[in-house]
């Protein structure tokens, strides 16, 4: 008699994972999900590119795909960018399941939490305050985009670039991405705000919520807050100096369009991949530094990836220590 094969907390997720991905390149091959047949290759490759809230796409999303195959690719964007476990936990708690303890070592695992406590309860912040956040988006992004397109329209591309913009994946529905709206106060706004909640980590956004007050904010949060403003901030400014000249990206718009456009470019790169000009013409000096941020990414626990922004403030604090010739490295008095 064979016994049955035992899985680890990660090698499970892994095998979750796996499994929206082929599932979400099926959906997405189906002629119901396309104007046009795509290779088997291509709808894979969207699939684990939306999973994974990466963003890269092979052909063009929005003349490619129906509205249902544009639906297969928000809802993979959803469950990839809060986490496959944290939606099984709600459809538990939906039907009022009681949650046990291997499924409390997958939320632990997914989560990226040191103990089995609070692990549920912070599942359902998450959804919750997710959903709450995509409301205010569609809602902000309606403001503009309804009068132009019209209620069904505007509504729908709202709620995609909402999910997009929220999960860090950097799908848009338009060829040229976001270009279109390089001057546009309400889109660069709503969307870099919610590419920098999303990417902040959903431990940092609730320790605010629930703490309040600096002093009592943890180490973590701390520097997850000071270093996102200290390197958004930067990346602004180098992309402007950086570009300013070039009359293929930020040369031939007026001074307002290009300071709005070096602000969103200084903040999606890390972690979401929109673009409000043409990547394709930016100065290598700056392709290097874009390439730098999106190595670094974002925050623990956040819709976001890279080496995460922690860790690499770690590092930039532990050469300090180093060169001080100090053999701990303290922050904020905390070793």
């Amino acid at each position: 008699m064979t016994k049955p094969l035992k899985l680890s907390p990660p090698q499970l997720l892994a095998l979750m994972f796996l499994f929206l991905v082929v599932v979400g390149g099926v959906l997405l091959k189906l002629p119901i999900a396309t104007e046009r047949e795509i290779s088997w290759l291509d709808a894979l490759f969207l699939s684990t590119s939306a999973a994974t809230v990466t963003g890269l796409a092979p052909i063009d999303p929005g003349s490619t795909f129906t509205t249902f195959g544009e639906i297969v690719l928000m809802v993979l964007i959803q469950v990839g960018g809060l986490g496959i476990m944290t939606f099984a936990v709600l459809v538990v708690i939906v039907l009022g399941k009681k949650i046990g303890m291997k499924q409390r070592m997958l939320m632990q695992e997914a989560l990226n939490q040191p103990s089995l406590g609070g692990v549920i309860r912070l599942a359902r912040n998450v959804l919750l305050f997710s959903l709450f956040m995509e409301l205010v988006g569609v809602a902000l992004l309606a403001i503009d985009w309804v009068p132009k397109m019209g209620w069904t329209k505007g509504l729908y591309y709202s709620l995609f670039h909402t999910i997009a913009s929220f999960n860090n994946a950097g799908f848009a529905l338009w060829p040229d991405n976001l270009s279109k709206f390089v001057g546009d106060p309400i889109v660069n706004m709503t969307v870099t705000s919610l590419i920098v909640i999303g990417g902040l980590g959903f431990t940092v956004v609730f320790d605010v919520l629930y703490q309040r007050r600096w002093r009592k904010l943890s180490i973590h949060t701390k520097l997850m807050l000071v270093m996102t403003l200290v390197v958004n901030v930067l990346a602004t400014v180098v992309f402007f100096l950086l570009e300013h000249h070039n009359p293929k990206t930020l040369g031939s718009l007026s001074l307002s369009e290009q300071l709005w456009a070096s602000y969103f470019q200084g903040i999606t790169p890390r972690t979401a991949g929109f673009n409000t000009i043409d990547v394709g013409s930016l100065d290598q000096p700056t392709a290097m530094f874009m390439i730098f941020l999106m190595f670094v990414g974002a925050g623990s626990t956040s819709t976001g990836g890279g080496i995460k922004l922690t860790t690499f403030a770690v590092i930039v604090f532990a050469v300090v220590s180093f060169l001080k010739g100090k053999e701990e490295t303290v922050i904020w008095q905390r070793t």
